[in-house]
């Protein structure tokens, strides 16, 4: 038996569940000789173990199973007796006293209702679609970034197949140097300060700026002693805003040979015929095909944006807490696959608490646009994501299989198609402005690595 749905605030509730302590009893009687059949005591045959000690030693859990399994029907059924859509779990307490009926046990069960939520005009919500282009330009800077990642290294002053690197024989950007060095502080060296056959190369930013500028123009067989600052937040904290007096010595240098853009280069690249406008053609279309999972990216967080300004209601703080709870721990797991010690890492739930609620929020807009709006992904979009999934990859067939193969793989695609669908829906009802974004922006710079 259930009370009346109490009111406590804008979306959490209260009701009383009772029911006969001799219901319990009984339950609990039936649930000991069930458990008596296979019932172990030493001196005594399995199942053949007194009533008394079965009770003595099982008692309080059964009890407990037995009082739990009958608040969750109860509960269970007063929320449907009450059209109540539950968030989260009910928080359960005993109750007494007042009220409670002679013979009886009584919980009070306090809980959250989800939220009536009202979608409304979507006409004045304003949403940026991005746009961007992939022109030879970006080609070529591409072109680029694939021969730097194919360099070779070649001994500056040594004549080979590809020359002996020019005149110059001083250390310039670009090229990869071999130097030993020595740190000093009040003329104590210090951890981390030494090193032997140290290589690195110059002007990637991997040094100091003072360090990469003391190495520039040296040739092999110089040295150089030089001051070295080290930043406040350095990540050594012994040498963290100290001055240090390096004195480095350059043992070899090499320089960047970039292979030349020819049938050689395009079949590297997968071009079986080498090919060079072939190999272009594929270079754009794979680019094209990330231009439009991120601009698809950034169209979405604008879409999202303005549905959480746009709908307002009260959220569940109960689903809060458990997304909070969930991040949390996807961090934690993510942070030990990186090689991290979390095992006394706190994790405030604060960190997480924003993040949580927005998450939810938009979790429950879109369910409500979803259902009103019949935007469920059909199966023919699921197959064509999966589709264009498989297009990056060199056997597109198999990695269809894999997807079908496993139904949560599929939920995660599903669940792509559902939100693209719901954007669709917003940019067909609010104000679109397109957004023109120059294509190094769009790609975070990626495209000058």
């Amino acid at each position: 038996m259930a009370t009346a749905v109490e009111t406590l605030d804008k979306l959490e509730r209260r009701l009383t569940i009772s029911f006969p302590i001799a219901d319990v009893k009984s339950e609990v009687e039936k649930r000991l000789k069930v458990r008596a059949r296979t019932a172990k005591a030493p001196g005594f045959r399995a199942g053949k173990v007194p009533m008394k000690m079965v009770a003595a030693q099982y008692g309080y859990q059964v009890e407990t199973e037995v009082l739990n399994d009958k608040v969750g029907q109860a509960f269970a059924l007063a929320a449907n007796e009450n059209n109540l859509r539950v968030a989260g779990y009910p928080s359960i307490e005993p109750k007494t006293g007042e009220g409670v009926a002679e013979g009886n046990v009584a919980f009070d069960a306090t809980f959250e209702v989800y939220p009536e939520i009202v979608i409304g005009d979507l006409s004045g919500a304003e949403v940026e679609q991005v746009k961007s282009d992939v022109t030879d330009a970006e080609i070529d800077k591409t072109i680029d970034i694939l021969r730097k990642q194919r360099v070779h290294f070649h001994v500056k002053g040594e004549q080979g197949a590809h020359g002996d690197g020019g005149a110059d024989q001083s250390a310039q950007n670009g090229d990869r140097v071999t130097v030993d060095f020595v740190g000093k502080i009040d003329d104590v060296e210090f951890a981390g300060g030494k090193a032997e056959g140290f290589v690195f190369v110059l002007g990637e930013g991997r040094m100091l700026p003072e360090f990469e500028a003391a190495t520039l123009g040296l040739k092999a067989g110089e040295s150089k002693t030089f001051p070295l600052a080290f930043p406040e937040d350095y990540h050594g904290k012994d040498v963290a805003g100290k001055t240090a007096e390096f004195t480095i010595t350059v043992s070899k240098i090499e320089w960047a040979h970039l292979p030349e853009v020819d049938a050689d280069f395009a079949k590297m690249l997968g071009v079986e015929d080498g090919n060079i406008e072939k190999m272009r053609s594929d270079i754009k279309e794979n680019l094209e095909r990330e231009v439009r999972g991120r601009v698809k990216a950034k169209t979405k967080e604008s879409v999202m944006d303005a549905l959480v300004k746009t709908v307002s209601f009260d959220v569940p703080q109960s689903l809060v807490a458990q997304d909070t709870e969930r991040l949390a721990e996807m961090t934690r797991q993510d942070m030990a696959q990186r090689g991290m010690n979390v095992k006394d890492v706190p994790f405030p739930k604060e960190l997480f608490a924003a993040q949580a609620e927005r998450r939810v929020r938009l979790g429950l807009i879109l369910a409500e646009l979803v259902k009103t709006n019949s935007l469920q992904a059909t199966a023919d979009q699921i197959k064509a994501q999966v589709e264009d999934f498989a297009q990056s990859y060199e056997d597109p067939q198999q990695v269809v299989k894999y997807y079908y193969s496993d139904r949560n793989r599929l939920a995660e695609v599903e669940a792509l198609v559902l939100e693209e669908n719901v954007v669709n829906y917003v940019l067909g009802k609010a104000k679109v402005a397109d957004k023109q974004l120059p294509f190094d922006e769009l790609m975070g710079n990626n495209a000058q690595a």
